[in-house]
């Protein structure tokens, strides 16, 4: 009898005690956070890096503005810290907004987040992001997500895709219509196939890039050079038929399509699932047929001005698939070369002055920097 009154009297103190209710943090309906593709460690200049896009598309039914992006490691340091300026010249948007304005975002908008991230090696990280953004009623909020593993397959190792010399690698991952910032969106899934695609121009012995004024494609001193094989491989396509225009002017003036952006180009399956591009080649210039088997260091066509081409050089790229633009574009290490110098920006190549010489010629291999100017020695 008294263990029943007990368990009564028990029963009795549980219903007649203060309630405890819940406490649930706020919810707020914010950013969709994606990286669409594996990042692969890219090694430029003897530094380890990723360089990929996060994908922020706006799901609340307000204007969010963005004030930082991070990078994180699983052990909770920042590897990457956006704010200010420098976070809106990273951020880029379809409709090209400018400044600050890229960073606010109405319901339903996205943009892409260019992100740079350095590594102590190749090792494979896992990473996730953090977006601190403001709402109309509240600073400071938290959008965390888009966790990833980079790849643990070994770096591509390829020949240079050219001879001679010397030669300037035109490309910089912060230029705003540079290959790293060109999205395609051709096969229901948006691409950057240009992600580490190098544009080769030969320069004259004293700087320069064509004789005379260049309005001619013949005046470029890299006009017909030979390109060549980068690995032993085997021929996955090749396109044709796109005609060159005869000066650099009609060529400004002409619409290219889609379709013929590449102009004529040869495509190498590198195995692994990975394919080299050479694009922009001379018209009736290929030597090779899909399914040949090409050896490295073999001709396979020559330079051109064939497609969307602001003037004759090789557009090289390594991709994930046979397509020129529906494919994520891949990181790739090139055995040694030369490193006679380089420009201290696009302006001065454009103008044609001399490149600055290295302090002591230096063999370099991995992937060129930025207006580099390099030999690949082997003559023309």
């Amino acid at each position: 009898m008294r263990c029943w009154r007990g368990s009564l009297f028990a029963l009795l103190m549980l219903l007649t005690a203060p309630a405890v209710i819940a406490q649930r943090a706020p919810l707020h309906q914010s950013f969709d956070l994606r990286v669409p593709w594996t990042p692969e460690p890219v090694v430029v200049a003897g530094k380890a890096s990723l360089l990929y896009e996060l994908h922020l598309t706006n799901e609340a039914q307000e204007t969010l503005t963005i004030q930082r992006i991070e990078v994180l490691d699983d052990q909770q340091h920042m590897l990457v810290g956006l704010v200010g300026s420098e976070l809106a010249a990273a951020v880029g948007r379809a409709d090209r907004a400018k400044g600050d304005e890229r960073l606010r975002m109405a319901p339903g908008m996205s943009a892409v987040a260019y992100l740079s991230v350095p590594l102590a090696d190749t090792a494979a990280v896992h990473l996730h992001h953090r977006v601190v953004y403001a709402a109309q009623a509240n600073q400071d909020l938290t959008a965390d997500g888009a966790n990833i593993t980079t790849s643990r397959r070994p770096p591509l190792q390829l020949g240079a895709p050219l001879r001679g010399g010397p030669w300037v690698a035109i490309y910089d991952a912060s230029w705003e219509r540079g290959h790293r910032r060109v999205l395609y969106a051709t096969d229901g899934s948006v691409k950057v196939p240009g992600r580490f695609a190098i544009d080769w121009i030969l320069l004259g012995p004293h700087g320069g890039f064509a004789k005379d004024k260049g309005e001619l494609p013949s005046q470029w001193f890299g006009y017909a050079a030979n390109v060549v094989a980068v690995a032993d491989a085997t021929v996955a396509s090749t396109g044709e038929g796109v005609a060159e225009p005869a000066t650099l002017a009609e060529g400004a003036a002409h619409k290219v399509t889609l379709e013929d952006a590449a102009g004529n180009y040869v495509s190498l399956d590198l195995g692994d699932g990975r394919y080299a591009f050479y694009e922009h080649l001379k018209p009736a210039s290929i030597r090779v047929k899909a399914g040949q088997r090409v050896h490295r260091g073999e001709v396979i066509g020559q330079l051109g001005f064939t497609g969307e081409s602001t003037g004759p050089h090789l557009h090289f790229h390594v991709s994930d698939a046979n397509a020129p633009l529906a494919a994520e574009g891949l990181p790739y290490a090139m055995e040694p070369f030369r490193v006679l110098g380089g420009y201290a920006s696009i302006e001065d190549f454009a103008q044609g002055k001399p490149w600055m010489p290295a302090t002591a010629p230096a063999i370099g291999d991995g992937f060129p920097a930025p207006l580099w100017v390099v030999d690949f020695g082997n003559g023309r």
